[in-house]
């Protein structure tokens, strides 16, 4: 029996709907690639470079539960503002977030990770100490690296002590372009 494109959407949308899903997803296409997205009904819960979705399905359905599927309604809020942000007219995401899975020290250091204004960079130093560990640059640079929500909790806002670009899960090529497009980077 084959089924409709229009059928398979409604039915994808109506269990979005109901409430019937741990978690949402589909693919957007950006100025920097393909991302895979996620939602669950307390908010964005995950943005992916370069994502194998069968795999990232398996993990949202570790993390979040099993009914995990592909649908776009509830994407379309975070497509939206994303899409925003790339074309110059957004500087701050108004999403709500879904950080529950998060470990605490992670939750603080994104927090004050949210924090860091549209435009301007800090080390992972400064950031240790915005979360009051001073000392712990390296574990900032794991959270970094561990981020669930790239461009979002703007991870790529964060540079080496020396000044330069140094790591992003994304790659340094996308961390550049997402400096220039905020003017931090001439």
């Amino acid at each position: 029996m084959t089924i409709s494109a229009e059928l398979d959407r409604r039915f994808r949308d109506a269990a979005a709907r109901e409430h019937l899903l741990d978690a949402a997803y589909d693919l957007v296409e950006t100025p920097i690639g393909t991302l895979f997205i996620a939602a669950t009904e307390r908010g964005l819960a995950r943005i992916v470079y370069d994502a194998d979705p069968d795999r990232e399905v398996e993990q949202l359905a570790r993390t979040f539960g099993l009914r995990v599927l592909r649908t776009a309604k509830p994407i379309d809020e975070a497509r939206r503002e994303l899409d925003e942000y790339f074309e110059g007219r957004r500087r701050r995401f108004d999403l709500p977030l879904d950080l529950e899975s998060t470990a605490e020290f992670n939750r603080l250091v994104l927090g004050e990770l949210a924090r860091v204004p549209y435009g301007e960079v800090v080390t992972y130093g400064q950031l240790a100490a915005r979360a009051e560990r001073p000392r712990a640059a390296r574990a900032v640079g794991t959270v970094m690296n561990r981020n669930p929500l790239p461009i979002v909790l703007p991870c790529h806002r964060v540079i080496g002590a020396n000044g330069k670009l140094v790591g992003y899960g994304g790659g340094l090529a996308r961390k550049e372009a997402l400096l220039r497009l905020e003017g931090a980077l001439l």
